[in-house]
């Protein structure tokens, strides 16, 4: 079988041998963790809540740490003579300028970004940093930022380190596998293919899949709050699991298509829908009060943003920190490895310089103007009495009050199933993105034009499907950010393994 690229080329559809150890123990721990979710669910639950309480608490400084090097890093090395690298040899980027940041901004947020830009700052309003009074206007200014602030630079940089990683070695060294062992050979040597190598591409593999349940539960939870309120039926766990169903059902179609003629449409698709409905809601919407506060928090994020990247809450006036930036980053740290993979596979011919200053701005433009709109418009119905956003966030769910909000909207009803139809195609577009890289690092060899294996890629489409299942059963809310914090932890290790991989491999190319 063959896919075909947007040149019409024909691109065989076989990634080489399937490496069956990082297979069969991928897949052994997620079908071995869902069992004993679904059996044990109030064990399980008392378990995840303590492991979140213990990993906040205990080695959440070294996530704000993580975050400020890795920025820094990334900074410098796009402004130092290496900036200017090439991945790959072609003399210009494979997809375009709109087809590249669709496919990383996909990619890289989901549905995960709807759930949360309209009603985020509820949380931050009524239990407000630095020990301010709740709900007062100094709490207003700091709620509307730092989502501004979770989804900005920090969190894109722990996307790009892992893609600068895996792209100095598939498209600079020219390694036959798309794989975090393979990044990190100028440091294991020979042991890429032993016991420390092989364990990484493990690690990488269960960190996709816990971050996969993460992004899958938050989209479900805003199709099925539409749905709901389009028709009255109840939301509960029947209708989320037909919604994975569906979604896993989409995921399975786009990953079997393959990358240009799957991933990249639906892609391309989302991003023009997520726009039309940003504008839509700017326009119909408070235009004016949105475009103050928005100007407010991106004034707050940039004056206050060291302050905000290097606050710690040393004296604890809060659990504000290890409920929110500490989730963050181990959220997007957990992410990277499969973020970056797929960024590094669509990234040929791009400098390094294009790709981090791409990531860093592209990503963070786009996840700051939905914080802004949505944020806002939920923001003034709050203030002004035209809907209970905070009561409804906190009571029922953030994804109950985005639906309750949407409906206020002329043709409410419209854009509520259009809202339904658009957070589908989130998850669609960023778990087709990870069953493709799944199949990608339980594969032995994967060159710069070819592709994994289409069996191996809806393997992975299915299987992602069970895990958001059990966790929702379990618990919701605090057992998927959990899953994130237990993925990312192995990770902060790697991270630096990837910064060293990178230097020599760079040094080396341009000593040649």
């Amino acid at each position: 079988m063959t896919d075909k690229n947007k040149n019409n080329a024909v691109i065989p559809d076989e990634g080489g041998k399937i490496d069956w150890f990082v297979f069969g123990s991928a897949a052994l721990v997620l079908f071995s963790l869902t069992i004993l979710l679904a059996s044990f669910p109030e064990r399980s639950a008392s378990v995840i809540n303590n492991f979140y309480i213990f990993v906040t608490s205990t080695v959440g400084v070294v996530y704000i740490l993580a975050g400020t090097l890795v920025l820094s890093f990334l900074i410098w090395l796009s402004l130092s003579k290496y900036g200017v690298i090439v991945f790959g040899d072609e003399a210009k980027p494979e997809y375009s300028e709109f087809s590249w940041c669709s496919m990383l901004f996909c990619a890289g947020i989901g549905a995960s970004l709807l759930y949360w830009s309209a009603t985020e700052w509820v949380f931050y309003y009524t239990s407000p940093p630095f020990g301010l009074t709740s709900r007062s206007d100094e709490a207003i200014n700091w709620a509307v930022s730092y989502g501004v602030f979770h989804w900005g630079p920090v969190g894109w940089a722990f996307y790009c380190l892992p893609a600068i990683a895996l792209g100095c070695s598939f498209h600079i060294n020219k390694k036959p596998a798309l794989r975090l062992s393979t990044a990190c050979e100028p440091v294991l040597k020979s042991y890429v293919s032993r016991w420390p190598g092989r364990v990484l591409d493990l690690l990488f593999l269960l960190g996709v899949i816990a971050t996969s349940a993460t992004g899958l539960g938050f989209g479900t939870s805003i199709v099925s709050s539409s749905i709901a309120e389009l028709s009255g039926v109840e939301e509960g766990l029947e209708l989320q699991i037909g919604i994975i169903a569906v979604a896993t059902l989409i995921i399975s179609i786009s990953v079997y298509r393959g990358l240009d003629r799957g991933i990249l449409v639906f892609s391309n698709a989302n991003t023009i829908l997520a726009f039309v409905f940003i504008l839509f809601v700017l326009m119909v919407g408070p235009t004016i009060f949105i475009l103050e506060m928005g100007i407010t928090s991106l004034g707050v994020m940039v004056s206050e943003f060291i302050t905000m990247l290097s606050w710690t809450d040393p004296l604890q006036k809060s659990d504000f920190v290890e409920s929110w930036t500490i989730f963050y980053w181990a959220w997007w740290l957990a992410m990277g490895p499969f973020v970056g993979m797929f960024i590094c596979k669509i990234s040929k011919g791009r400098k390094i310089r294009q790709v981090v200053f791409g990531m860093l701005f592209y990503g963070s433009a786009g996840c700051s103007l939905f914080f802004i709109v949505l944020g806002n418009y939920a923001l003034h119905a709050e203030l002004f009495g035209l809907y209970p956003v905070v009561e409804s966030a906190i009571q029922v769910s953030p994804s109950a009050a985005i639906a309750g909000l949407i409906k206020l909207l002329p043709a409410g009803s419209f854009w509520l199933f259009y809202l339904a139809v658009m957070g589908l195609i989130f998850m669609t577009t960023t778990y087709d993105s990870a069953s493709y890289v799944l199949a990608a690092g339980a594969s032995c060899e994967l060159n710069e034009t070819g592709h994994p294996m289409r069996w191996h890629r809806m393997f992975w489409a299915a299987a992602l499907g069970m895990l958001p299942v059990v966790l929702l059963f379990v618990g919701g809310l605090r057992e998927l950010q959990t899953a994130s914090l237990v993925a990312s932890l192995p990770l902060l290790f790697v991270y630096g393994l990837l910064v060293v991989s990178i230097l020599r491999t760079l040094r080396g190319k341009l000593n040649l």
